[in-house]
Parts: C-alpha cells; structure tokens; sequence
C-alpha cells in the first residue's frame, strides 16, 4: 500500500473542476517547497523546458505548461494526471509536487481512480478541492493558451468548462488533443464529480514527466 499507518490511508472528501488555461503552475517557480526541483515549464511548443526563473505566459512571459502534463489512462479503471489544488490547512509547502489518489464518487467516472499531482494552487474556496488539468477544459482566470496557441479571447469553449462535445477536440492544437479525448473517453465526459482521496508516493511515470519529487 502507499501511504504509511491510518493516518495516511484516511481518506478525505471533497470535488473536482476542470481547466487547462497553458498557463506555468505555481510549482513551477523555485523555493515553493522542499523538491528535487520545480515543475518543469516549457517554451511555447510546450516541449523546451525552460529556466524556472521565466515569466508565465499569463502575464506576458515565454513559460507554459508543458505539454505532457495532461491526463493519461492507465488502464480503464486508473488514470494518472496533474491538477491545482486547495485543501483546507495545505499550503504550497506543503501542496507542492505532493500526490493524491482520487476515487471519484459521482457521475460517469464513479468509481474510477486517478492519481494526480499538484502543480499549481487552488483559490481558497473554501472547500477542499482538485482542479484537474484537462486540455480543453477551460482556461479559467488566466489566459496563457491565446499567447501559445492563438486560441480564442475565452480559450476553446467556455471560459470556465471549456468544450462540450469530442469532436470539438479538433479546436485544440493537435499536440493537446490526446488528454482532450481522454476527458470523453476514459473519463466518461463526468462534470466535476465528487472524490474521496488519500495522500500516496508519487508514481515514477509522472514525476519523469513533472521533474518534481518532494525530499
């Protein structure tokens, strides 16, 4: 089992939404927590890893969410991902590169297991809560996928939920189209399902991809 004693395999509860906005995550940024390094952030091909000293694409900069931080299916039960996240006492000492299992517990995915790890921070909504990393899943707050990839003013779809259909994945740039069929595909197109989740070791396959391990 991952996690050591009870207390690690508590589980907790709380929900999901949905973003994919290009933007660097905070994790992306040195001195965020105790890590081998920050998250990776890329050039606008969303392949070229930058300095983590590069401004955000959000705010003017050349740093992007790299393009292999989008969800991926396991097998058809498990999935592995990355996501922002608020949980009530956290903080981004604390938050930063750690991995969460999510067991969602509504909807369409009910059932299925996804194993995230956090990249950004959550607004404090005061609920404990996981954004997920989905291309296509709406660019939010912040905008950085007009300066990556000429997407529309409000990014593809609705600002806040991004596209409805599959189909409509063929708006996005082909090089994020794999982790924008995964949203209708493994992940059954479910709305912002509910979740219980527990603290586990972060998986190798993400953290090659991430380049961030908590010491």
């Amino acid at each position: 089992m991952l996690g050591i004693g009870n207390e690690a395999e508590a589980q907790q509860t709380g929900k999901t939404t949905r973003y994919w906005d290009c933007a660097k995550g905070s994790a992306s940024w040195t001195g965020k927590a105790s890590v081998t390094g920050p998250v990776k952030a890329c050039a606008s091909d969303g392949v070229t890893v930058l300095s983590p000293n590069a401004q955000s694409g959000a705010n003017g900069g050349t740093a992007f969410m790299c393009n292999n931080n989008q969800p991926w299916a396991v097998n058809d039960s498990l999935a592995y991902g990355v996501a922002a996240a608020y949980v009530p006492g956290g903080s981004e000492a604390t938050l930063s590169c750690a991995c969460y299992e999510l067991t969602f517990t509504s909807g369409s995915a009910n059932g299925k297991k996804m194993v995230v790890q956090v990249v950004n921070t959550g607004g404090p909504s005061g609920d404990t809560h996981f954004d997920l990393l989905i291309p296509g899943g709406g660019v939010g707050m912040f905008n950085a996928c007009t300066p990556q990839w000429n997407a529309p003013s409000s990014g593809w779809g609705a600002q806040y939920g991004g596209i409805s259909s599959r189909d409509q994945c063929s708006m996005l740039p082909s090089q994020l189209r794999p982790g924008c069929y995964w949203r209708f595909d493994w992940f059954k197109n479910a709305d912002n399902p509910t979740v219980s989740f527990k603290p586990v070791a972060c998986p190798t396959a993400i953290t090659n991809k991430t380049g961030c391990i908590r010491k």
